[in-house]
């Protein structure tokens, strides 16, 4: 049931509404990572207004996002944010973690050798790289980014660099990739409400809670039946919640029908 949904909504053609949209603009990977991470930043609360979001700042940034911020002092992206807003995020906010970016990509060379970084001999999942890489960039900006990135400290599913992860990492008709850092099999299920309740409903954890523990259990369950890509029916699962012509309480029904048969 998995394979036959994830042939048959693994496309390009369902991917709008989603912040992933975004990335298809940028050809270079250096731009793709800085708009993977902010998009995914930004990706809470309705689709529309993060849609919205994300597109007041890609216009400030210009056609090619990394090349601004290398070549653009703090102050000026200070004052290129000027006058954002989003739900709980201020132009302080999204200008602390681009000035971060800047100073990372200035230092390392690009953000995949920052995450890279956090890697571990022996590591074998992305979640201990991902708190690592967290913790740079709370470091790096000063602690300023606010409800941009998740505590590395905390109990969280850490669900939108988790996306971000899955963006990059990933490459297929859906997912566009770029990096080389991780392998796919590493990677985590994004985890948020609609697949918490997938989750739950599949089988593939008893956790009421939505955390990191739920979400590696929930790709634990994915990974039994694809171990090279956990990640991989992700996509295709969340459209039968973003997408309203989509259907997730018959793909339920048949799934339990399926499986307690």
């Amino acid at each position: 049931m998995l394979e036959n949904l994830y042939r048959e909504l693994n496309r390009r053609a369902y991917v709008h509404p989603d912040p992933l949209e975004f990335l298809y603009r940028y050809d270079d990977p250096a731009d793709r990572e800085v708009v993977a991470l902010l998009a995914s930043s930004l990706a809470f609360g309705q689709v529309e207004q993060i849609l919205h979001s994300v597109e007041a700042v890609l216009d400030r940034l210009g056609p090619n996002p990394a090349k601004f911020l290398v070549g653009t002092s703090p102050g000026q992206i200070t004052r290129r944010l000027r006058g954002f807003k989003y739900r709980f995020v201020r132009s302080e906010n999204v200008a602390a973690l681009l000035i971060a970016l800047r100073r990372i990509i200035k230092k390392l060379g690009s953000i995949e050798v920052g995450f890279a970084r956090g890697i571990r001999p022996g590591d074998q999942a992305a979640a201990p790289a991902a708190m690592a890489f967290l913790g740079l960039l709370i470091d790096t900006s000063g602690n300023k980014c606010g409800y941009l990135l998740p505590s590395p400290t905390g109990s969280s599913a850490c669900k939108r660099l988790m996306l971000m992860l899955r963006w990059l990492v990933r490459a297929d008709a859906v997912d566009p990739g770029g990096w080389s850092c991780i392998d796919p099999a590493w990677l985590v299920v994004p985890l948020d409400t609609h697949m918490h309740r997938l989750g739950l409903a599949m089988g593939l954890t008893g956790r009421k809670s939505a955390d990191m523990k739920t979400a590696l259990e929930i790709t634990t369950g994915f990974r039994q039946l694809a171990p090279a890509d956990p990640a991989k029916y992700d996509f295709a699962l969340t459209r039968l919640g973003i997408r309203k012509d989509m259907n997730a309480e018959k793909f339920l029904a048949n799934w339990t029908a399926a499986t307690n048969g």
